[in-house]
């Protein structure tokens, strides 16, 4: 296990895994949002995101958090390890409510970019909750394809419970 994706819907917590699994392996951990959102939540231009990442990835032993079409080739092509957070809707839903209103309440800057998440934007057509609400049953459907088209030539540890995710970040690593 050197090149690792973790990926999920929002919300699942891929990012707390990530971060488990680096202190477990020695692996730096990439974000992917770090690398696409800039200041005033502008998102980088395709071919800088593309370059950002490739750039990341370059080096061997990484990490990999998020679920961004425009670098799935980039990420998910050299990975020996594809790690899905498919948990159900109302365990994300609970955590998603719990990550942003403790952000919008500490100001909690993301990425060193400057953007906080907001209570306003929490709850207006822009939210990451809506967003969450209206991408989970399509990402599962998504994912459950790529997966198995992968499953013959990468290890994809399919997590859907918490009980899962304890186990397999107690599990002995490959």
């Amino acid at each position: 296990m050197r090149r690792v994706v973790v990926f999920g819907t929002t919300g699942s917590g891929k990012s707390w895994l990530a971060e488990r699994l680096a202190d477990r392996t020695g692996l730096r951990v990439v974000e992917l949002d770090a690398l696409f959102w800039g200041r005033d939540w502008q998102p980088a231009p395709v071919e800088l995101f593309r370059h950002r990442v490739e750039r990341e990835t370059g080096q061997e032993g990484w990490i990999v958090v998020g679920n961004y079409g425009q670098v799935r080739d980039l990420v998910w092509r050299p990975a020996d390890t594809l790690v899905w957070l498919d948990l159900p809707l109302p365990v994300v839903m609970w955590r998603l409510l719990r990550r942003t209103i403790k952000r919008a309440v500490t100001r909690e800057e993301l990425w060193g970019t400057g953007n906080r998440e907001s209570l306003v934007n929490a709850f207006s057509r822009n939210s990451i909750l809506l967003y969450a609400l209206k991408t989970h049953r399509r990402n599962r459907e998504r994912f459950e394809l790529e997966c198995g088209f992968l499953a013959n030539e990468k290890r994809v540890v399919r997590l859907r419970s918490r009980r899962d995710i304890e186990r397999f970040v107690l599990s002995p690593l490959p």
